[in-house]
C-alpha cells in the first residue's frame, strides 16, 4: 500500500513542510484581481493581495481542475495505490464539491475524501495528522475516524478582525451583523461550527478585549493539556509575536507557530486578523 495525500492551499502549509513530504500534493486555490487569475501562494503573495484589496476588484475562485487532474495523473504514474484528499470546508468554498466530482472519475486508486469543515491551520493540522498516520502505517480504513476525532473533538480554530468589511463584501457573514459591529466597535470572535460555516463564538467591545476573550477560550478548553498552537496573522506580525509571548505561560504548548494567513483566505479577512488554532496532543 502506497498512500498519497492531496489538499488545497487553504490548509496554509509551509513551503518547507510541503517539500519535505514527497507524497503530499497541494492544489492552489485561485485569487482573481481585476479579472486576472493567480494561483494562491505560487503566483501572488499576501502582501500583494493586501495592497490591492481596497483599490482593485479582488475575489477568490476554485482551484483549476487542470492542476488537480495533472496531479492525479502523476500520483498514479508514481505507483500510489491509495489517496487521501483533504479539503477546505464545503460550507465556505465550492472546492470540496469540485474535487468530489473530479474524484468520481478516478480509476485505479482507493480514495478517502474528507471535508474538514474548517480552513487555515485547522485544515493544516488535519493534513499533518494524516501524514503522521501514514508514517505509522495506520490501516487505511482507520484513518478517517481518527481525522474526524481531531477535527471535532481535539482541535479548535477561531479569530478576530479589526473590521468586518472584507467578510461582509465576500458574503461570508451577514451584512447586518457586520454593520452593527463596525458602528459599535464590537469585535466578534468567529469560529467555524461543525457544519463548516462561520458563526460568532463571542463578542467584545474593542479589539483588545476580543483578544483577551480568545485567550480565555483557549485556557478554558485546554487547561493543562499539551497542545500545538498556530497563530495566524495578516500584516500584523509584531502583534502576533507579542500575543504569543503572553500565551506561553498560560498554556502547555508543545509547538507554537506564527504563520501568515495564506492570501486566498486573507482576501476575506483583511490584513488585521489574529487567529488561534489549537490541536490537543495525545
Amino acid at each position: 500500500m502506497k498512500i498519497a495525500v492531496i489538499t488545497d492551499s487553504a490548509a496554509n502549509l509551509s513551503e518547507a513542510y510541503i517539500k519535505k513530504h514527497k507524497n503530499l500534493f497541494v492544489i492552489p486555490l485561485m485569487i482573481v484581481v481585476d479579472g486576472k487569475e493567480f494561483r494562491d501562494q505560487l503566483e501572488i503573495s499576501a502582501s500583494d493581495v493586501y495592497k490591492k484589496l481596497d483599490d482593485h476588484e479582488v475575489k477568490t475562485s476554485l482551484p483549476a481542475l487542470v492542476d488537480l487532474n495533472e496531479t492525479l495523473t502523476n500520483i498514479k504514474k508514481e505507483g500510489y495505490t491509495h489517496l487521501i484528499v483533504i479539503n477546505i470546508s464545503s460550507g465556505l468554498s465550492g472546492t470540496y464539491n469540485s474535487f468530489r466530482l473530479a474524484l468520481e472519475e478516478v480509476k485505479g486508486l482507493e480514495v478517502l475524501h474528507f471535508d474538514t469543515k474548517t480552513l487555515g491551520g485547522g485544515e493544516g493540522f488535519i493534513v499533518e495528522y494524516a501524514m503522521e498516520l501514514i508514517e505509522k502505517n495506520t490501516d487505511f480504513d482507520k484513518i478517517l475516524p481518527l481525522l474526524r476525532e481531531l477535527r471535532f473533538k481535539d482541535s479548535m480554530a477561531f479569530y478576530t478582525i479589526n473590521t468586518l468589511k472584507y467578510l461582509r463584501e465576500g458574503g461570508r457573514i451577514g451584512k447586518v451583523e457586520g454593520t452593527i459591529g463596525d458602528l459599535l466597535h464590537i469585535k466578534p470572535v468567529i469560529t467555524v461550527n461543525d457544519e463548516g460555516v462561520y458563526v460568532t463564538l463571542s463578542k467584545a467591545f474593542g479589539l483588545k478585549r476580543s483578544l483577551l476573550r480568545m485567550k480565555t477560550i483557549l485556557v478554558d478548553e485546554y487547561g493543562d493539556d499539551e497542545i500545538d498552537l498556530i497563530i495566524h496573522y495578516g500584516n500584523n506580525e509584531d502583534q502576533a509575536l507579542e500575543l504569543s509571548e503572553k500565551l506561553k505561560p498560560a498554556l502547555n504548548i508543545r509547538n507554537l507557530s506564527l504563520v501568515r494567513l495564506t492570501p486566498v483566505l486573507g482576501v476575506h479577512t483583511g490584513p488585521e486578523i489574529i487567529a488561534y488554532v489549537a490541536r490537543r496532543i495525545k
